[in-house]
């Protein structure tokens, strides 16, 4: 069953995000942590493809192992940066091989040292071309089940400027064929409202997951609104600054992070992607507080 599949049984859904390892021990971790989430019976993982796609090939790597090892739909990142329109084909058509059938298509960020976004001569400009160039090359290898997710921003959206540039991106995306959504990261569930309210009245039908992320010290709260460009909540700081030791850090973010999750279950989010940072205990702890269906049940 596909995640496109999951989303029309209007239950929410359980997922999280792990990144590629880049070390020997990173990846002891990543094993432990997926091994560990698995239990919780989650409805897919996500692979992302680290900073600017620069790790592209061990994303691959992780994809197939979570294929291999639990029962567990990858979602399968790609990005359009610096690749052409070939080598994403090839990838794609590697991934169908492989069984995949669940991906997110991103423009991604520029590589590092690079200010602004330039795409590869002979590649794609927009996400939206990601999704037809997904749609194409299923149908050549004559795959009909593929569920393809896309980027919303909740926290950009809040900003009048950006709003209707946003609305009309993620209007592309669905007209290419986009079967759903993941946002990106936000903390006021008013802006998570008035996205899916206004996509809605903008035509756009694809549901849309919120990400959250359980934020358990300063400084990776300061290191997320850094990537992100999305402030840190001040009251979420401060109990992070307070915090006597890591464990009540832990605590007061995942505390944080559950109001919101709750928050956006009750104004119908269809589901929950929760950030894991390839560590398993806040991401237990948060769903530990979570009215979440499992299949277990």
């Amino acid at each position: 069953m596909t995640i496109r599949d999951l989303l029309r049984e209007h239950a929410p859904t359980l997922s999280y995000e792990l990144f590629p390892p880049r070390s020997p021990t990173a990846e002891a971790t990543l094993e432990a942590t997926m091994d560990t989430l698995a239990a919780t019976d989650p409805d897919f993982m996500s692979i992302t493809y680290g900073a600017s796609g620069s790790t592209r090939g061990t994303s691959r790597t992780v994809v197939q192992r979570l294929a291999e090892s639990h029962t567990i739909p990858p979602l399968a990142h790609l990005t359009c940066v610096d690749q052409s329109r070939a080598e994403l084909t090839g990838v794609i058509e590697a991934y169908l091989d492989e069984g995949v059938r669940d991906f997110l298509a991103l423009r991604g960020d520029p590589p590092q040292g690079q200010v602004d976004w330039h795409p590869h001569p002979d590649g794609l400009l927009y996400a939206s071309e990601l999704v037809m160039l997904l749609r194409e090359v299923a149908k050549a290898h004559g795959v009909d089940e593929l569920s393809i997710g896309v980027t919303a921003f909740p926290a950009q959206h809040a900003i009048p400027q950006w709003r209707q540039q946003g609305l009309d991106i993620l209007r592309a995306k669905q007209d290419a064929g986009a079967d759903f959504a993941i946002t990106q990261v936000f903390y006021d569930v008013d802006h998570y409202r008035a996205l899916v309210a206004d996509a809605a009245a903008d035509g756009i039908g694809l549901p849309i997951i919120p990400e959250v992320m359980p934020l358990v010290s300063v400084t990776r709260a300061n290191r997320a609104a850094q990537l992100t460009g999305v402030p840190t909540p001040e009251a979420l700081v401060a109990d992070l600054e307070a915090a006597e030791d890591d464990a009540a850090a832990r605590s007061a973010g995942v505390a944080h992070a559950a109001r919101l999750s709750s928050d956006l279950l009750d104004a119908g989010a269809p589901g929950i992607h929760v950030i894991t940072f390839n560590k398993h205990e806040a991401a237990l702890e948060l769903v530990s507080q979570l009215p979440l269906r499992r299949t277990s049940d």
